[in-house]
């Protein structure tokens, strides 16, 4: 085993440290609009939720540039957001979703050929298909170490059938991805376990 300091790693090396140590990290599918009806989505893994019992989600963006990108712009400028669970089967697609589509493309919806659904509370798209779909309203914004971080209030919930058991949501209807260090993705593969404290 080694032990050096953060300051011996370049920065790309630092970046692959942490990822594979913070993982899997659940992708978040968040969904937005601009002031001019411009519909983005976009896949972020630096994602989890704050608080269940009043919930509330977060999520990150790096900047391009030095600007914010599309979907924190969107969050910060309409104090919205949206976030669909990205699940297994859409992997491929979740991806295409990263793309920066010009303007002449249509929007990552249209490029990645995700249908949308609306949001009933808020201004915004989320992804119709999405076994669970939450709105969210814009809680606080904190810039921390040139990234963006947003924390959204989540004011109502979508939940697909399917993505339930017995009346209940469950883990075991819904296979999640996560991303690993490097390149990698997983998904969730439930361990059967009681859990004593």
């Amino acid at each position: 085993m080694f032990a050096r300091d953060t300051d011996d790693f370049s920065p790309s090396e630092r970046e692959r440290i942490v990822k594979t140590a913070v993982s899997p990290r659940p992708v978040a599918w968040v969904g937005t609009r601009d002031a001019a009806g411009t519909d983005n989505l976009a896949p972020f893994s630096s994602y989890t939720y704050v608080g269940a019992d009043e919930p509330s989600v977060l999520f990150t963006a790096s900047r391009r540039d030095g600007d914010l990108k599309d979907t924190p712009r969107n969050a910060i400028d309409t104090e919205v957001f949206s976030v669909s669970v990205a699940t297994a089967d859409v992997l491929e697609t979740v991806d295409h979703t990263a793309a920066d589509p010009g303007p002449e493309e249509g929007d990552e919806f249209d490029l990645a050929g995700v249908e949308r659904a609306e949001c009933d509370r808020i201004d915004a798209p989320y992804v119709a298909d999405a076994p669970i779909a939450m709105e969210c309203t814009l809680h606080d914004r904190q810039e921390i170490h040139g990234r963006t971080m947003l924390i959204g209030d989540v004011v109502r919930f979508h939940v697909a059938d399917e993505a339930t058991r017995d009346g209940q949501v469950d883990s075991r209807e819904i296979t999640t991805i996560g991303r690993l260090g490097g390149p990698y993705y997983t998904h969730t593969d439930p361990v059967e376990f009681e859990r004593r404290y």
